[in-house]
């Protein structure tokens, strides 16, 4: 009975999979970029206390430890070259294309900022391509990415969130 609930429930995830953008089958070749979470190389445990830390990074925190229980764990920050000189500036100002990946490694995601009309679309996959994005409110949802991006705009321009603006 387990293996037919854990069957249907992948099957459902599955159908209703809604990543806004095409998986970027070239983001291994993304420069690896320095950033300030970039630089810790990791998001805190779940137990850490974050209280001291800017609302967004909390937050951020909290998202990505209701992914997976103890937190995520290792991570990096890649840019796509058509996007370096934009994420550097940050002006809001982003080619067409897959820009941004936040590399989850431990947990083999990627979450993908994609621009389309200068427009962030935001989408979560595996890294072999598979298409994560699931219930919103599950941290691995577009409108879940939105949230953030949107939500905290002392940090955040067109979807790219950095402590500086």
């Amino acid at each position: 009975m387990l293996k037919k609930i854990i069957l249907v429930v992948a099957i459902v995830t599955t159908m209703f999979a809604q990543s806004e953008s095409t998986f970027p089958s070239d983001w291994k070749s993304y420069e690896s970029v320095s950033t300030p979470l970039a630089i810790i190389g990791s998001l805190p445990d779940c137990n850490a206390d974050v209280s001291s830390l800017p609302l967004i990074y909390q937050e951020t925190v909290s998202t990505y430890c209701a992914v997976k229980s103890g937190g995520p764990g290792a991570v990096a920050v890649l840019v796509n070259k058509i996007g370096e000189e934009s994420f550097t500036k940050r002006n809001g100002n982003y080619p067409d294309g897959a820009v941004f990946i936040l590399h989850l490694k431990d947990l083999k995601v990627l979450f993908v900022t994609t621009y389309k009309d200068n427009k962030p679309l935001y989408s979560i996959y595996t890294e072999d391509g598979t298409d994560a994005s699931n219930a919103v409110g599950s941290g691995l949802n577009p409108n879940d990415c939105r949230t953030c991006h949107t939500g905290y705009s002392a940090f955040c321009i067109n979807g790219q969130c950095a402590t500086k603006k």
